[in-house]
């Protein structure tokens, strides 16, 4: 890819230097034409004559001499300057090249990644549900009991495979999103119930001090984003910890935080957290905790969607705060309330 890029920014340099060339020689041609029919001009005419020789003919040799030199001189003033121009514009066709280029090859970079970490995670279920099949079929006690834990097992793997499979046509979905006037206690409320139940068993307290705020965002959209950041809050905190769910305005936007007591993200893996199938298991986790590490690159561009921002920070054993900011519902907004 890099040696792809490479050739690319040079046959666009050259693009740009045949660009700069022709300009400055059509420019070097105009002067040149104009400075010669000025150097062409006759000299005013003198009456002034002499005996044996004619004063005319004396100023007409000097005048056709004078614009010859003066014609070699410019020519090789233009020379100079573009030789010079071809010189510096090479430079900076190569950096305008590579400028251009450089978010293209980032984006094919960013791909490659997501296509070789999305066959890794595809590859793994597939594997385990080959592996079982294959020990079965070599079993020479396969009973009813054993083939439907085979089923079951398979079952479970396709599930799998079929959440990938929707969180990568999410990420992949980029259409504009539609924005309504949501009330945010609602939306938390709605995001964080299902969670109640799995947080009560290990003893992890979920406080809600959300205040009454109408904010600029799509329901349904921000309530997957809560709930991804409230999942992820209990998986990672131990037990009998706590979550709490904060709101606040601030000028024209609206803060939501989502802290817990876990164990933290290492500073190293901080920057890297929204990237797709980035995991930081150990830096936050010693267990296992089950995920393809997308949930928080589809939050990152939801709440983008939205004109919002997302950001998280952390400290080692004390826990870990994502912090989102979206609009404060426009008081003669024309949006529908959702």
């Amino acid at each position: 890819m890099n040696e792809l890029f490479k050739s690319a920014t040079l046959q666009l340099t050259g693009w740009y230097l045949l660009i700069i060339m022709m300009i400055c020689i059509s420019f070097s041609t105009v002067i040149y034409q104009v400075s010669s029919n000025e150097f062409n001009r006759q000299l005013p005419q003198t009456i002034i004559s002499g005996k044996g020789f004619n004063v005319q003919d004396v100023l007409e040799d000097a005048r056709i001499e004078r614009a010859t030199e003066a014609r070699a001189a410019l020519l090789q003033n233009l020379t100079f300057v573009n030789v010079a121009a071809l010189a510096v514009g090479g430079v900076v066709s190569y950096l305008l090249a590579r400028r251009t280029l450089e978010p293209i090859e980032e984006a094919a970079e960013a791909q490659g990644r997501f296509i070789s970490d999305a066959s890794h995670e595809l590859r793994t279920p597939l594997a385990v549900m080959r592996s079982e099949i294959e020990v079965a079929l070599r079993s020479h006690d396969l009973n009813k009991a054993k083939l439907q834990k085979l089923v079951e097992s398979n079952l479970e793997e396709v599930n799998k495979l079929h959440g990938l499979s929707d969180r990568l046509l999410q990420l992949s979905n980029g259409h504009d999103m539609e924005l309504q006037v949501v009330n945010l206690e609602q939306v938390v409320i709605d995001a964080a119930s299902p969670y109640f139940a799995s947080a009560k068993s290990r003893n992890i307290e979920i406080i809600n001090e959300i205040e009454p705020l109408e904010i600029e965002a799509n329901h349904e959209s921000l309530k997957d984003v809560l709930s991804i950041l409230i999942d992820n809050a209990i998986k990672y905190s131990p037990d009998k910890k706590k979550i709490t769910i904060d709101a606040y305005r601030r000028n024209r936007s609206a803060y939501i935080e989502i802290r817990d007591q876990g164990h933290g993200i290492k500073a190293i893996d901080l920057p890297h957290i929204f990237d797709r199938f980035y995991r930081a298991d150990q830096s936050r986790s010693k267990a296992n905790v089950e995920g393809y590490g997308l949930g928080l690159s589809i939050a990152k561009q939801v709440i983008e969607r939205m004109d919002g921002t997302i950001q998280a920070t952390s400290v080692i054993g004390k826990g870990t705060t994502f912090t989102i900011r979206l609009n404060l519902a426009k008081p003669s907004a024309n949006l529908q309330h959702g």
